[in-house]
């Protein structure tokens, strides 16, 4: 018998998570019969989306939601040999016993020089998300200026340095100047401190005063209403995320600005990276190769210790990260 540690949800969110939201639990788990695997976590992910799923899918008493990079230890299942790696949604535990269903096996030859843990990052849901929301999205074209806000993260780098290779002009906003300088070292053009800034009219006026032809949103509330003026008309927008308002108990309202959106005829359109589900091999040997040729650089923010999940996670919500958030069990 192996047993399982989990963080389960106790207690709902009220405002900003609390330590005595979340619960760690033991549990013991059977011997896999056929079919099934026994997977030991290795790292596992932390990322603002679960902040947002916890209001939209969760009950107390559950396990809290999540990826992880996890090893096959125990194997009566033929396409998963005991020491391969694989990517699993089965949140915050330390041991699985399941069938091989939802399991990503990890790209074969992956480089003994990169951390598996990309694989819960820029090589993985989250390098996923920028690919898609520039390319199939945006349709991001050489020589146009995009703008991405929270670019310090995990899908923010990602992006900036996707238009820089499709030869775009980037202009990115983070919330210390760590970040900022960080971002100058990926090539981002023109950069700011969103916190430090008199007026963010202003600053997105200075960065690119002819404007911007698109917008990778990650944030939400007052930015996108601020950034919408700065559009060319035309523009386009792929909404990925809305952090500034996850943590809210009570729902923002307005001011919709309805009238710019349609004097500018912008295209405004939510996604998620499961939309491409068909091609996300591909993408992610796209996204390898970018990696192991240096176009594309990372920045891991590793947490060490299963025990301090929910530390982890609330310190992704208070932008204590730069780049991918992971913990390392």
């Amino acid at each position: 018998m192996v047993q399982a540690k989990t963080w389960v949800l106790k207690t709902y969110f009220d405002g900003f998570p609390k330590s005595s939201d979340f619960e760690l639990k033991v549990e013991e788990l059977p011997e896999p019969k056929d079919g099934e695997v026994l997977l030991q976590a290795v790292f596992l992910s932390v990322d603002p989306y679960m902040r947002l799923f916890s209001k939209l899918r969760m009950k107390e008493g559950d396990v809290m939601i999540g990826g992880q990079v996890a090893k096959v230890v125990q194997s009566k299942h033929p396409d998963y040999p005991v020491g391969s790696h694989v990517v699993s949604r089965h949140g915050w535990r330390t041991h699985t016993v399941c069938s091989g269903a939802g399991l990503e096996p990890v790209l074969p030859d992956w480089p003994q020089d990169l951390p598996l843990s990309l694989a819960l990052g820029t090589i993985g849901m989250p390098g996923l998300t920028a690919l898609y929301g520039v390319e199939e999205v945006l349709g991001l074209k050489t020589g146009e200026t995009l703008l991405v806000n929270a670019a310090s993260g995990a899908v923010g780098t990602v992006v900036g340095q996707l238009a820089k290779i499709k030869g775009c002009k980037v202009v990115g906003s983070a919330g210390s100047e760590d970040k900022v300088a960080f971002l100058r070292e990926l090539g981002f053009d023109q950069v700011f401190n969103y916190k430090t800034v008199g007026s963010l009219e202003d600053a997105l006026r200075t960065a690119s005063p002819e404007g911007y032809d698109c917008f990778f949103e990650n944030v939400g509330g007052h930015y996108f209403t601020v950034a919408l003026d700065q559009m060319k008309d035309f523009g386009r927008i792929a909404v990925c995320g809305s952090i500034s308002l996850y943590n809210d108990s009570t729902p923002q309202t307005g001011p919709y600005p309805h009238l710019t959106m349609i004097m500018k005829q912008l295209k405004i359109e939510g996604f998620m990276q499961s939309r491409w589900n068909h091609k996300h091999q591909e993408s992610l040997k796209r996204l390898m190769a970018w990696v192991k040729e240096g176009k594309i650089k990372y920045r891991e923010h590793v947490t060490k210790g299963f025990d301090n999940m929910p530390a982890a996670f609330m310190g992704i919500l208070r932008g204590e990260n730069i780049g991918k958030a992971v913990v390392a069990v």
